[in-house]
């Protein structure tokens, strides 16, 4: 696990920088995704650089690594599951390979195959390969978004890193708050690729290529789901239905096995992140049975009970007998953090669950150097709430409009507040908020915070007046299009887009990465999605009974007590706190007098949302904490 810079002049003129110097600055920017070493390499067009993690090949693999004539360049972040299998199968070709890192496949397979190269390697990545002879440059994002890639034109140069802190190092870049991008966040809890938080820097999507030819940039999608899915409907009268459940289970068991297996390749100490839940306890029953050692496993509880898991994480390691390590954390622990969250966030993120993550990652990082987790398991097998309120909201459709809004919605809105996390009324008072909204803007008022209509009242006339208001085109002309057929398979579509590649997979890379910690999510093995996203919906989400293949494959591997409970957020108390231990944060950062003089949120209506949650008459923690997020993101980025 490393992290990635550079840059590339676009018109035919030499690097005029001190190009070691400011590489150098870049790399520094991101020194903790690779305390262990630091790779610098530039010609008279191009400059990369490198800071590595070590964790395959120790003493050889650092980089950057070449091509056997040393002409095609390249430095990457990240791991190659599949390295040993194409590395023999080069070798066939009588290809000289000089270290036992994983990166060094990747110059000789795009000495073979061309930019069809990529098509040959299983993993998470974010790299650049350079060609010497052609003068081309090669940018590229692995397939789900593990790994992050950011770019941007400044000065006639394309600059790239895989943090924001690193490319803004950069003297040609000019960072500059993209209010587009804020109402994104404000909407989605995150900003969805291919915009960043600042204008004229962009995310790389997942499964994407970027080139550079002559002056020219060109990107493409270089791998998408619709490959999959172009052969199968999803539909009652596919082949697919005639396979018994029970088949397809056990294909799933052996690739979950092998996909396992493949990430548990490492020359340092490695562990399993386990919170209890099905998708984390599945991967550490699989990596109990290929480790060659006593498996370790980590979790983290919390004092408050609505919030903690911990012993569901205990049943299981003594279920799987691992060494298992965990540590209880009060409210207080967990608060003392959030004040920081700006000097390691790139870009606002209002996951509640970023701490937690954090907080474990921090613990873990104490014993281990590499980590496997459940992240995925949700969007391919249906895991989530929202899938099945999709199919209460048609049939709530239904009911008169007189019934819904004269009855029904009033008295949800009546429910007493409570401050536990994922409560009835909390559950409640969102599905009837957004149940009459189009599919899309339904879905990302469940899973986000400001909701279009309610932007309306947010943010400034001065805002609003030079904003694109349609928050959710994108995400719409992803699900319209989507291959898939059914509006839940949509969904699931969608969410691997955007939610799991832009959401969670960057709250677990900022978390872990921030300590040092490489993180591998085993059910993002293509082969994976590409059964996942092959079978009929029954075999996924069947009442109110998500995930049916997945425990049907694991059932002989897990008690019976994990693969019945349901789902449950890994969060933190963000309500109580709100009222409590942050009110002095909440107040000082969203204050009417600073409000007013950014000139982005209106001071009034923020303060009525403070107001009404403070006298518990409405629960606003999950906006608030939106807002909240940003300030202190602002405060430390856009002082």
């Amino acid at each position: 696990m490393c992290g990635i810079a550079g840059w590339i002049n676009l018109k035919q003129s030499d690097l005029s920088e001190d190009v070691e110097g400011v590489l150098h600055s870049m790399c520094e920017r991101i020194v903790h995704r690779g305390p262990d070493s630091e790779g610098l390499w530039w010609d008279e067009t191009v400059a990369l650089g490198m800071r590595r993690l070590s964790v395959i090949d120790l003493k050889t693999g650092d980089q950057p690594v070449f091509s056997e004539d040393g002409t095609v360049v390249v430095m990457m972040n990240g791991e190659l599951y599949n390295y040993r299998e194409v590395r023999a199968e080069l070798e066939k070709d009588r290809i000289m390979f000089v270290t036992r890192t994983d990166t060094e496949i990747l110059p000789h397979l795009y000495t073979k195959y061309g930019d069809a190269f990529i098509d040959h390697v299983n993993g998470m990545y974010a790299f650049s390969l350079w060609d010497l002879r052609r003068r081309r440059l090669i940018l590229a994002r692995d397939r789900f978004g593990e790994k992050p890639l950011y770019y941007g034109v400044f000065d006639n140069k394309l600059i790239w890193a895989s943090e924001l802190k690193a490319l803004i190092a950069h003297p040609s870049v000019n960072a500059e708050l993209d209010l587009n991008a804020v109402r994104h966040y404000l909407s989605f809890d995150y900003v969805p690729a291919p915009l960043s938080i600042y204008k004229g820097i962009y995310k790389l999507p997942a499964a994407h290529m970027l080139t550079v030819e002559n002056g020219e940039i060109k990107t493409r999608r270089y791998w998408d789901l619709e490959r999959i899915s172009s052969t199968r409907t999803n539909g009652a009268n596919s082949s697919q239905t005639a396979i018994a459940l029970g088949d397809r289970a056990e294909e799933l068991r052996e690739l979950l096995s092998d996909s396992v297996r493949m990430r548990l390749v490492s020359d340092v100490p490695l562990g399993i992140l386990l919170s209890g839940g099905i998708d984390s306890s599945t991967i550490a029953a699989f990596a109990v049975r290929h480790a060659t050692e006593r498996v370790k496993t980590f979790s983290i509880g919390f004092e408050e009970d609505s919030f903690d898991e911990s012993k569901y994480a205990r049943l299981v390691a003594k279920h799987l007998d691992t060494e298992h390590y965990e540590e209880k954390l009060s409210a207080t622990t967990a608060g003392d953090l959030i004040e920081d969250i700006g000097e390691w966030l790139d870009e606002p993120l209002s996951d509640g669950s970023l701490i937690p993550t954090y907080l474990l990652a921090r613990f873990v990082r104490k014993y281990v150097t590499v980590a496997l987790g459940g992240d995925g398991g949700d969007e391919l097998f249906a895991g989530y709430p929202m899938y099945r309120a999709h199919k209460i909201a048609a049939m709530y459709r239904f009911v008169p409009s007189f019934v819904r809004n004269g009855l029904v919605r009033p008295a949800v809105e009546k429910l007493p507040v409570s401050h536990k996390n994922m409560s009835f009324d909390y559950k409640a008072k969102r599905f009837v908020r957004a149940a009459e909204l189009d599919p899309v803007e339904r879905h990302h008022s469940w899973f986000g915070s400001f909701a279009q209509d309610e932007q309306e009242n947010l943010l400034t006339r001065d805002v609003l007046d030079i904003t694109n208001a349609d928050i959710y085109a994108s995400a719409r002309e992803v699900y319209e299009n989507s291959p898939v057929k059914g509006k839940i398979a949509g969904m699931q579509y969608l969410d691997v887009n955007f939610y799991l590649a832009e959401d969670i997979l960057t709250k677990v890379d900022r978390s872990a990465m921030q300590v040092s910690l490489e993180t591998r999510a085993p059910f993002l093995d293509p082969r994976i999605a590409d059964l996942a996203f092959s079978l009929p919906m029954k075999y996924k989400l069947r009442g109110s009974n998500g995930k049916v293949i997945l425990k049907k494959a694991v059932e002989p591997m897990l008690p019976k007590t994990i693969l019945e409970r349901s789902k449950k957020g890994f969060g933190i108390p963000i309500a109580a706190w709100l009222r409590g231990r942050l009110r002095y944060l909440l107040h000082d950062l969203l204050s009417p007098e600073k409000l007013k003089e950014q000139g982005i949120f209106e001071p009034s209506y923020v303060d009525r949302l403070i107001s009404e949650h403070e006298q518990g008459i409405a629960s606003h923690h999950k906006e608030l904490w939106t807002l909240l997020v940003f300030q202190l993101w602002n405060r430390k980025f856009l002082k």
